[in-house]
């Protein structure tokens, strides 16, 4: 088998009919997985799965809202019923409902953002947590954010919650290591996606950032895919509990 090979492995993107989770997906499924697109919208994740089934790979679609956990346990129940145990786990969705100051932030919205950021990707973890253990290994990336590892002026109830999955991420490495059960995070910084239209389209914005950035440029899904695909697979077998950077180098710089 080669270190990229995940034939006969069954993957969990959530947050997969766009986007970071829609170019994840698609890439385990070219190395041989099994994938379960997962998303609030039926259509949306059918739609991604088809273009895959297409393609010639694997994939099936459960709709899922990650905030809610009878959603979550029951994504894990029909991954499993028609796929077979869960190998590989991405908590790829997330939320920022509130650009802002701290001290303005409604409790409401603080409160939504560190269920469908943290607390949901530890209840699906959990949930995958049997299969891993039975099957002897097992790999969780949660998506994060290079703004977990800074301040920010207005994304701070967001920063805040990824930079809690990342603390995740080295609990539950610590914890399920003794099972040969992989949990990384991967950090991106302003990619080319949806989420982040307002920055990428923001003129003035992009040529400071740009300036700012060693590579030159805004990342694109495919970057943060190829990250996956190396967690994913044996060729990250000695990998755990980290975060990987992937920004183009505008941390550094």
């Amino acid at each position: 088998m080669g270190l990229f090979d995940l034939a006969g492995k069954t993957a969990i993107v959530t947050g997969s009919s766009r986007g970071i989770g829609r170019a994840i997906a698609e890439t385990l499924a070219q190395a041989g997985a099994k994938v379960v697109i997962s998303s609030r919208k039926a259509a949306a994740c059918e739609a991604v799965a088809a273009a895959i089934r297409a393609a010639g790979g694997k994939a099936e679609a459960v709709a899922c809202n990650v905030g809610d956990k009878g959603q979550l346990q029951r994504l894990v129940a029909e991954a499993r019923a028609r796929c077979g145990g869960i190998d590989i786990l991405v908590c790829n969705a997330g939320i920022n409902p509130y650009y802002g100051p701290l001290a303005g932030i409604e409790d409401a919205a603080f409160e939504r953002i560190m269920t469908v950021n943290v607390e949901s990707a530890l209840w699906l973890a959990s949930l995958v947590l049997p299969d891993m253990v039975a099957r002897k290994g097992g790999a969780i990336i949660l998506i994060a954010s290079i703004a977990g590892l800074r301040g920010s002026t207005g994304l701070g109830a967001y920063a805040i919650s990824k930079a809690a999955g990342m603390q995740l991420a080295r609990n539950l490495a610590l914890e399920w290591g003794k099972h040969n059960i992989r949990v990384n995070c991967i950090a991106p910084g302003l990619i080319k996606t949806d989420f982040a239209r307002a920055l990428w389209e923001d003129k003035a914005l992009m040529e400071r950032r740009m300036a700012q950035t060693p590579l030159g440029r805004i990342g694109e899904p495919a970057d943060i895919a190829g990250v996956a695909l190396m967690l994913a697979a044996d060729a990250g077998r000695y990998v755990t509990g980290q975060t990987i950077v992937v920004d183009g180098g505008i941390t550094i710089a």
